[in-house]
């Protein structure tokens, strides 16, 4: 009887381990993907922003030749 008792808690102990732990898989799966999801955001972001400063840099170089072609300013 006590034996029967032990057991019945034991497998009460380990149903609830396993529980918790098909929780922890189940959140380990959720995490990997919002992860890969934030990495593609990352680098889209990234390219985002190395194509802005190229835009900046030429647009710089641009009104820089622009400004040297103008006449001087005569006093």
């Amino acid at each position: 009887m006590i034996f029967s008792l032990i057991v019945r808690a034991i497998m009460n102990v380990l149903t609830t381990l396993e529980g918790k732990i098909s929780q922890v898989v189940s959140l380990c799966g959720q995490l990997r993907a919002e992860n890969q999801a934030l990495k593609k955001e990352l680098q889209e972001s990234k390219q985002q922003t190395r194509t802005v400063i190229e835009k900046m840099d030429l647009a710089r170089t641009r009104l820089e030749a622009f400004a040297l072609s103008l006449p001087a300013e005569e006093e």
